[in-house]
């Protein structure tokens, strides 16, 4: 099978690729098992001088990088340059922190000696999806290679020059040759690679559907898995928001990426008292979004990664106003080339409707009306996803009451959601298990041994 790289700006396929043999594919796990043997005893030291040069790397090719996302998936070459950087802090973090997160902890008890040990599982199969094709890996790959594993890597077919470029990147570190490798699959080939015996344990960022199936066939083989999946993020505005602020906000997180993120703000739940002023500043600054090539440094919205996810999309958003849903902006697909879709606001937006129900995956805002903070928060957790959320008030010790109160792994008061090397990153319900970047996210997959000394 051929695996093909086409431009959502312009549709054309500018690179193909060999999916690997199923005997390359073992031949790959037992070379990334056979170097984590010595790269597991190897200091935390010598680790992090190769985690610093893999940021050298990724600084050094930064424009490169950022050109070929640009080329597979429509991100805004500045938007992946700002990706890259990202990866490059995040294994500067990790080359930093690792030894002491991972440190031996001495537990007092009544035997001579007691202590915990953190110890690396092996190979870690990562199944990592297309929006962001550098900084989901990276926020694996850190953590994970910096605890002694190893690792193989299924990204999305769409990006099979992301894949190997990143493979590269350690390659080009002096990393062991083999400790990291990419897999050229399709998905429907990761069920075998989870059953590899010398996979210890698998990391998904993806749909619901591929977390269920993964989690699925690694539970059945008793592997651990870290899940992070959709996400419907409600944004609460509180009658005493800074509208200007909410509007500029809730923009910035609609839009990032092209709306094309688990963490992006979706769900604008509005207190009635501001509800119209609200929608008025909302949709001014969602409509002065430039939108346009990918490779101009003006852009701020690209295309889409794929024509069928932006025809997708847009099933929702009729299905939404069927029933409904009023389009105020944007809400149609331009006769150009390119998978673009304008960015678009629909009100009333209420339970039933695909808006309110479902993840809109590109830059759709659903705002829905409610009556005061008690129904905000109630709207807020009316939904199957638990990932991030966002809280506008002027008064934050009261932001972080309600944020306290929303049923997710995230929640901004003030700002946009996003992921931090510094903070834990995960969601709740069926936006997945586990917990990525931080102390806790180096620590998912590691065996966290118990020594005692009589």
């Amino acid at each position: 099978m051929t695996i093909k790289a086409i431009n959502p700006a312009t549709g054309e396929q500018f690179a193909s690729y060999e999916e690997m043999t199923d005997e390359a594919v073992r031949d790959a796990i037992g070379k990334s098992h056979a170097a984590f043997l010595a790269w597991r005893r190897m200091s935390f030291s010598n680790r992090a001088r190769l985690m610093r040069q893999a940021a050298q790397v990724l600084r050094d090719n930064a424009g490169k990088y950022a050109r070929l996302m640009t080329q597979e998936m429509g991100k805004p070459i500045r938007d992946g340059v700002a990706e890259v950087q990202k990866c490059a802090l995040s294994c500067e973090f990790y080359a930093d922190h690792a030894a002491r997160f991972l440190a031996a902890e001495p537990i007092k008890t009544e035997s001579h000696k007691s202590f915990v040990v953190c110890q690396p599982l092996g190979v870690v199969l990562a199944v990592m999806p297309w929006n962001f094709p550098f900084w989901q890996v990276f926020r694996f790959a850190a953590p994970g290679l910096m605890a002694g594993n190893g690792a193989v890597m299924k990204l999305s077919s769409n990006v099979p020059g992301c894949a190997l470029a990143i493979e590269q990147v350690f390659r080009q570190a002096d990393f062991p040759q083999d400790l990291f490798r990419t897999l050229m699959i399709s998905s429907a080939r990761v069920a075998a690679v989870i059953e590899h015996p010398l996979v210890r344990a698998v990391t998904l960022t993806g749909s619901g559907p591929a977390g269920s199936a993964v989690a699925a066939r690694a539970g059945a083989l008793l592997k651990k898995t870290v899940l992070e999946l959709g996400g419907s993020d409600p944004y609460l505005v509180l009658e005493d928001a800074d509208l200007d602020l909410a509007a500029t906000v809730c923009a910035q997180g609609r839009l990032i990426n092209a709306g094309q993120s688990c963490i992006a703000a979706k769900r604008f739940i509005v207190v009635d008292d501001v509800h119209d002023r609200f929608v008025e500043l909302f949709v001014k600054r969602m409509a002065a979004a430039k939108m346009g090539d990918p490779l101009s440094q003006e852009t701020e919205i690209g295309p889409l990664a794929r024509h069928d996810l932006r025809d997708a999309l847009h099933r929702q958003v009729e299905n939404s106003i069927a029933k409904g849903a009023r389009c105020v902006l944007g809400g149609k697909i331009g006769n150009g080339p390119g998978a673009y879709y304008p960015p678009s606001v629909l009100t009333n937006v209420a339970k039933g409707m695909p808006a309110y129900d479902e993840e809109l995956f590109g830059p759709v805002a659903a705002v829905i009306r409610v009556a005061d903070e008690q129904a905000a928060i109630a709207t807020a957790n009316d939904s199957v996803f638990g990932l991030g959320g966002g809280v506008i008030t002027r008064d934050t010790a009261r932001g972080e009451r309600v944020a306290a109160e929303i049923d997710s792994g995230n929640v901004f008061v003030n700002d946009n959601v996003r992921s931090d090397p510094r903070l834990p990153f995960g969601g709740v319900k069926e936006s997945g298990y586990g917990r990525e970047l931080s102390h806790y996210g180096i620590k998912e997959f590691v065996n966290i041994k118990t020594i005692v000394v009589s």
